[in-house]
C-alpha cells in the first residue's frame, strides 16, 4: 500500500551477522544509517540486525552479539526488506552446510522482490556465489580479492575500497563500510546529506569507490620477500620511477620472474601497480595539500603536466583540475571556496 500524501515509507534496511563479522563494519553501516535520520528529520531508515538462525553470533574478535530477528523470518515478513548487506569478515558458512543452503536461497528470494544486496568485508562472496553478481562490479577485502575473481569469472571483482553497482552494494570492511554507506546515501539524497554524515563522524573526506585498498607490503598474504622488496622499492621512489627490469634488478630477479609474482600475489602487472601508486598519491596531494597541479605532478613521478593529466583522466574520470573543482571542495572542507580560490591554477 502506498504511503499517504506526504508521508514518506519507510524503508527497511538488514545487516546480517555471519560469524566472524567485524563488528567495526556493523558499527559503521547501523549508525550512518541511524545517523541519517536525524540529519534527514526523518525516521526513514529502520535498521535490523539479524541473523541466519535468530541466535547470537560471534564476531571476529569474540564478542556475541543477539541480532534482533531470524533472516529465514525476516525477508518474508508483510513488510519486506528494502537492503540487506552480509557482515562477514571471517570464512562464513560453507557450501554443503545447512546455513549456507538457508542464506543462499533467502539472497535469491530477495534478489527476485528488488531488494538491493551488498556485502561488507567478505560478504559479497555470498553473493557471488547465489548467482547474484554476474556482469557486477564488486570488492572484498584484498586477500580474498584473487581467489572470488578466479572462481566467478562472470563477475568484475576489484580491489577498491567499495563498490556501487546499481541494486548491488559491496564494500572492503571496517571503515570502508562507513564510506560506502554514506556513498550509497548520498546517491539517494543528495551532498548535503553526505556533508553532515561526514561532519558527524568527523571525516575529512570521503573516499571514491575507484580508490583502492592499500595492501600491505608485509603480512600472511604476501609471503615472497621478493616482492615485499620490490613493493618498497616502488613506495620509496613515487617521484622518480624505475624501470620495471630495474625493480627486477634490485631485488635479484628476471623481469618475468618478477610479473609472475605481482601476477600471483596482487592479480596486477608490476607496472600498473607501480602506476596506481603514484596516482593514489597525487590524488591525496591534490585533496589534502595546497601544492600546484604541476609540483604534484612532478612528486609523483610525471614528466609534464599533461602527461599528468590525461593519465589521471584515465584512472579516475576527471582532471587534476577537476578534482580540485569547488564541488570537490565543498565535498572535503563542507565549505564552497571564496571566489577566485578554485581554479586559478591553469590545468596541467
Amino acid at each position: 500500500m502506498p504511503a499517504p500524501p506526504g508521508i514518506r515509507p519507510v524503508r527497511h534496511q538488514g545487516l546480517l551477522l555471519l560469524p566472524g563479522f567485524s563488528l567495526l563494519a556493523l558499527a559503521s553501516a547501523s549508525e550512518v544509517l541511524a545517523i541519517a535520520n536525524e540529519v534527514l528529520d526523518d525516521s526513514l531508515y529502520q535498521t535490523r540486525v539479524l541473523s541466519l538462525g535468530g541466535g547470537a553470533v560471534r564476531s571476529l574478535c569474540g564478542t556475541r552479539v543477539l541480532p534482533d530477528a531470524a533472516l529465514d523470518s525476516t525477508h518474508t515478513a508483510a513488510e519486506p526488506l528494502d537492503l540487506l548487506l552480509v557482515v562477514c569478515d571471517g570464512a562464513g558458512p560453507a557450501a554443503g552446510e545447512p546455513e549456507h543452503a538457508l542464506l543462499i536461497a533467502a539472497l535469491r528470494a530477495l534478489a527476485a522482490r528488488g531488494t538491493t544486496l551488498g556485502g561488507l568485508g567478505n560478504g559479497a562472496r555470498f553473493l557471488a556465489e547465489a548467482g547474484l553478481l554476474a556482469g557486477h562490479r564488486t570488492t572484498v577485502h584484498w586477500a580474498l580479492v584473487p581467489p572470488l575473481a578466479e572462481a566467478h569469472a562472470d563477475v568484475v571483482v576489484s580491489s577498491n575500497v567499495y563498490e556501487i553497482d546499481r541494486q548491488r552494494l559491496a564494500s572492503a570492511g571496517g571503515t570502508a563500510a562507513l564510506d560506502l554507506c554514506i556513498a550509497w546515501l548520498a546517491q539517494r539524497h543528495g551532498d548535503k546529506l553526505a556533508q553532515g554524515l561526514m561532519a558527524h563522524f568527523g571525516l575529512e573526506r570521503l573516499r571514491g569507490r575507484d580508490e583502492r585498498q592499500r595492501v600491505p607490503i608485509s603480512g600472511s598474504a604476501i609471503t615472497s620477500a621478493k616482492l615485499t622488496e620490490a613493493l618498497a622499492l616502488m613506495e620509496a621512489n613515487l617521484a622518480e620511477p624505475l624501470p620495471t627490469e630495474e625493480v627486477a634488478r634490485l631485488v635479484g630477479v628476471s623481469r618475468r620472474q618478477l610479473e609472475r609474482l605481482f601476477k600471483q600475489h596482487l592479480d596486477e602487472l608490476p607496472s600498473r601497480y607501480y602506476a596506481e601508486l603514484r596516482l593514489a598519491k597525487a590524488r591525496r596531494l591534490l585533496q589534502q595539500t595546497p601544492q600546484s597541479i604541476l609540483q604534484i605532478a612532478l612528486a609523483c613521478g610525471f614528466a609534464s603536466g599533461s602527461h599528468f593529466s590525461n593519465a589521471y583522466r584515465a584512472r579516475f574520470g576527471r582532471t587534476p583540475r577537476d578534482e580540485r573543482s569547488p564541488r570537490a571542495a565543498a565535498w572535503r572542507d563542507q565549505s564552497i571556496p571564496t571566489p577566485g580560490t578554485a581554479g586559478e591554477e591553469p590545468e596541467a
